[in-house]
């Protein structure tokens, strides 16, 4: 479990940190390192494809929509209250979109609905979180992986990206923490919420 978290740091630090990040595109190498930890997580993970394949349920569409709605809303009141609070998070969130500069939308939402956060949430949750829950407790698991999913954005520097990043791990690891048999509505909240929140409804 070390060795793909230390992988998934080093994959956030070369998207991130300004010293590569302004090199490449961000989408793509997003992209890339979302099939990377997925695979590792696949092949690392007895019973990881078991779950995928076997959890699957109509219902987690509706429920992944609703949990990516309502996570966009928390988003929207938090933007308020952090522009409100921080003289500089306007700034900061701004700059948080100015990475669709040059790339396709359509591209973007792609790469977002299929591979980048179906990604986060098979490496961060189903593999992760999974594994400190069996090394621990399910409590531990979610504390530790939520505070991992959060510090491995400081690369960027950015304050509101890293309170972003801790409040959305949060949201989602709490889910997993209570029902860890809905991994495909968190898959499907994760996308939806992808795609609103950068292309669709920005905030």
């Amino acid at each position: 479990m070390i060795i793909p978290i230390l992988v998934a740091c080093v994959l956030w630090f070369v998207m991130f940190s300004p010293w590569t990040a302004p090199h490449l595109n961000f989408w793509l190498t997003m992209s890339c390192a979302g099939i990377i930890l997925t695979s590792m997580s696949l092949v690392l993970s007895g019973d990881l494809r078991g779950r995928l394949k076997e959890s699957f349920r109509w219902s987690d569409i509706p429920l992944g929509l609703l949990i990516g709605v309502a996570l966009w809303g928390v988003f929207w009141v938090g933007d308020k209250v952090a522009v409100w609070m921080f003289p500089f998070a306007d700034g900061e969130i701004g700059s948080i979109y100015s990475m669709r500069d040059g790339t396709s939308y359509l591209l973007i939402g792609a790469l977002l609905t299929f591979i980048v956060g179906p990604a986060e949430e098979i490496f961060w949750r189903g593999f992760v979180q999974e594994e400190c829950s069996k090394r621990w407790s399910p409590t531990v698991g979610f504390i530790v992986t939520t505070a991992i999913y959060a510090l491995a954005h400081i690369w960027a520097m950015n304050f509101m990206l890293i309170v972003a990043a801790s409040v959305a791990g949060g949201v989602w690891g709490l889910m997993y923490r209570l029902y860890p048999q809905r991994l495909w509505a968190l898959i499907i909240s994760h996308a939806v919420w992808d795609v609103a929140v950068f292309l669709i409804f920005p905030i």
